[in-house]
């Protein structure tokens, strides 16, 4: 006699008997699922095997499954929507063109090295900023311009008459007068106000001629190679403008603070790697020059001149990475010039060679003092090189272009406002240092 719906459904309710109630379905009762991890297989411990996973993610192009043909619209010689594009092969115009040649490749050629080179240059932001250039260029720091320095620029009679008042004039002709806009952009007023200042420095001529010995260098190209912990680096290419002179300027320390900087600790940053932001290559040449060819009556570095005038602030420099490159293409300069003078075995130099920095944005000055005294930089011990640094010097504090006006009354107008006639001291110092 079969079962009514009542007994089906008491006997599923209690879980007995070979019939049980799921979800509402009448099911035949049966082994419980196993709820544990699946049993140990190839399959389920190392996947599907090689040719099986290959055959599963290769993809066969759809040419290759069906034979078909490309219909192009080459033929009617324009584009044909729904054709395919042309492919045709490269033209050989029978002679070679520099400017449409793919060039050969890194591996044929011939200053093509296994060692890596990290290579500064003229583009190069440096994250740790001075403290970065500081353990490439294994330098001490000294905060603030060197005695031989300050000592012109405290001495009145190494300041030109009536010099607030050119340099007031020089920043008016920059930021107001030399345009017809309404405000001039950056990389328009930051060279004439260089240009300007060093019009002033010039007239000094009059009283100390060896100034008149001295030429500007613009354009030019440095190449130094050195190894700091079996790191190969190297400064080269284009950087600011570079006075040259005859003579060269004297050491700025003594020996015994030559020798003091034995105890001075570089200081690190790790994890970061201090090549961070060099550019690494591996077609490179171990050079070593100074831009100038042998014989050149001005040899001499003496103040390198950095101009950050960008327009776009993403594209400037801080402040930090200004001097950061200061430091470096002055030491790039100082190293050059060294190799040429002691040759290129690592050693303490008998003559230190110092070689000066400024660098300007048209409103904030930074001045730098570098000065070589070792060119065996490999370890972390021995003799330091150094470098004075006086940063964030303004010129002025605001230049307002536009009158500031408010219910028709002018309440602030249109000039040169916060000048400070003591940076362009500084200015004036370093042009003078090595003559006075």
């Amino acid at each position: 006699m079969a079962a009514g719906p009542m007994a089906l459904r008491r006997a599923a309710a209690k879980g007995s008997g070979p019939l049980a109630l799921t979800r509402g379905v009448l099911t035949r009762a049966g082994p419980p699922r196993p709820r544990g991890p699946l049993p140990r297989t190839p399959w389920t411990t190392r996947g599907p095997p090689p040719d099986v996973l290959a055959q599963a993610v290769e993809r066969v192009p759809v040419r290759e499954q069906v034979e078909l043909d490309t219909v192009t619209y080459a033929g009617r010689q324009h584009f044909m929507p729904g054709l395919a594009r042309p492919r045709f092969p490269p033209w050989d115009r029978g002679w070679r063109d520099p400017r449409h040649s793919p060039g050969p490749r890194y591996e044929d050629m011939p200053l093509r090295k296994d060692r890596s080179c990290f290579v500064c240059h003229q583009n190069v932001r440096m994250l740790e900023g001075v403290r970065q250039a500081q353990w490439l260029t294994k330098t001490k720091l000294v905060q603030g311009l060197p005695p031989s320095v300050r000592s012109v620029v405290g001495n009145p009679a190494h300041q030109l008459e009536d010099h607030e008042e050119g340099v007031k004039r020089a920043v008016w002709h920059a930021r107001l007068w030399n345009t017809t806009e309404t405000a001039p952009e950056r990389e328009h007023y930051c060279p004439v106000l260089f240009e300007d200042l060093m019009h002033i420095c010039r007239l000094m001529s009059a009283k100390y001629p060896p100034l008149a010995k001295r030429m500007l260098a613009r354009n030019y190209r440095i190449a130094a190679t050195w190894e700091r912990e079996s790191v190969l680096l190297q400064v080269r290419g284009q950087n600011g403008i570079l006075m040259n002179s005859m003579a060269p300027i004297p050491p700025v320390a003594s020996k015994e603070e030559v020798l003091a900087t034995e105890e001075n600790v570089l200081e690190t940053f790790h994890p970061i790697s201090p090549t961070i932001d060099l550019q690494e290559v591996i077609v490179y040449k171990e050079l070593n020059d100074t831009g100038f060819k042998e014989g050149y009556p001005y040899s001499h570095p003496h103040t390198l001149f950095f101009m950050e005038s960008a327009n776009l602030y993403p594209q400037r420099f801080r402040p930090e990475q200004l001097r950061a490159k200061m430091l470096m293409f002055a030491f790039g300069n100082a190293l050059a010039k060294a190799r040429v003078l002691y040759g290129n075995d690592p050693k303490v130099l008998e003559e230190p060679v110092v070689v000066q920095s400024i660098g300007t944005d048209g409103q904030l000055f930074q001045f730098m003092v570098f000065q070589l005294n070792t060119t065996d930089l490999v370890s972390n011990d021995g003799i330091k090189n150094m470098v004075w640094i006086d940063s964030d010097q303004k010129l002025y504090e605001n230049a307002l272009c536009v009158p500031e006006v408010k219910k028709r009354v002018v309440l602030k107008p249109a000039g040169i406002y916060g000048f400070q006639p003591d940076t362009f001291k500084k200015f004036l110092a370093l042009y003078l240092h090595g003559t006075v």
